[in-house]
């Protein structure tokens, strides 16, 4: 009788693993700039894999600290390199100034809410923050100073992360949480907006699709997936800019989100942008660039201290 033919090894199906890819070939989209567009950084089964821009000083003179951007756009679309429309036509732009100031930039992606539903995103950043550590070596970077930005979605995202990245010598160590016009609490949006302007049992509400059903059918998803409740005397210190005139994500979810942190003994910067309407619609120029300014100024002192945001290049073109 012949012998049965060996098993197949099914290790083989599996994805390589991304701490192993080779790094993507470097663009120079400004002077003193390099950019690794589109290195993967996680493979999750039965999804897309996850990749993550990088911008880095073409001449890097020691490891840098990193500022992680998580793009908004409800959870459900987005680009992860777009920091809002107020910002599309700056030259140079945001993650160039960041880069001058002395970090490296990284905007990944994440499982959008028609592809997986939360925590699914959650674990994505959790995941590039262990990607990076990881190859912080060849890439030259300081993972123990990381500062995490995002806005709108990102914005909620970003906290998150900050509130629950695990400690330890595997992963990036957040240093700071930078949080623009992000909802914070998301039981208490029906509240905050305007009576009758947000329906928490509309299962087709983004915040609904976010989780996966609505938030009257699934409060303790709900309260999982608001930053408040994740709120604890160890989170790093936050800077939470929101505008007064927000219509999409109100007022009172940055306010909500500082005044947990203040209540849990943390450090929480609070700077509310008078007139600001989501995404710094109805701002002028100079106060949207003064947004900017407040963010490189929060991630350079919460990393430990960098060039000043007046010192980082002069205003955008047109401005």
């Amino acid at each position: 009788m012949a012998d049965p033919a060996p098993a197949f090894p099914l290790d083989l199906l599996a994805p390589p693993d991304p701490a192993r890819l080779p790094l993507p070939p470097a663009a120079h989209p400004d002077a003193g700039v390099r950019l690794l567009r589109g290195a993967v950084y996680a493979v999750p089964e039965g999804s897309r894999p996850l990749e993550a821009d990088l911008w880095l000083p073409a001449e890097p003179s020691g490891p840098l600290p990193v500022v992680v951007f998580v793009h908004g756009g409800a959870w459900r679309t987005g680009l992860r390199d777009d920091p809002g429309p107020r910002y599309r036509h700056w030259s140079p732009g945001p993650f160039t100034r960041l880069v001058r100031a002395g970090f490296a930039v990284v905007c990944p992606d994440y499982r959008l809410s028609g592809e997986a539903p939360f925590p699914a995103p959650l674990d994505d950043l959790h995941s590039v923050l262990a990607w990076l550590h990881t190859r912080s070596a060849e890439l030259g970077l300081d993972t123990g100073r990381t500062v995490l930005w995002g806005e709108s979605a990102g914005g909620h995202l970003a906290a998150l992360t900050a509130l629950t990245a695990p400690a330890g010598p595997r992963t990036a160590t957040v240093r700071g949480c930078a949080v623009w016009y992000a909802p914070s609490d998301l039981t208490r949006l029906a509240e905050d907006h305007p009576a009758g302007a947000h329906d928490p049992a509309d299962a087709s509400s983004f915040e609904a699709l976010l989780i996966g059903a609505a938030l009257t059918a699934a409060p303790e998803r709900a309260r999982a997936a608001s930053p408040v409740s994740r709120v604890t005397a160890t989170a790093p210190p936050f800077l939470v800019q929101h505008g007064t005139a927000d219509t999409i994500v109100p007022f009172a979810q940055g306010e909500r989100l500082v005044r947990a942190l203040r209540e849990a003994g943390g450090r929480a910067e609070f700077r509310p942008v008078e007139g600001g309407g989501h995404l710094w619609v109805g701002l002028s120029d100079e106060e949207v660039e003064n947004c900017f300014s407040a963010t490189l100024d929060f991630a350079s002192r919460a990393a430990g201290g960098l060039i000043p945001a007046s010192a980082v290049l002069s205003r955008p073109r047109g401005a």
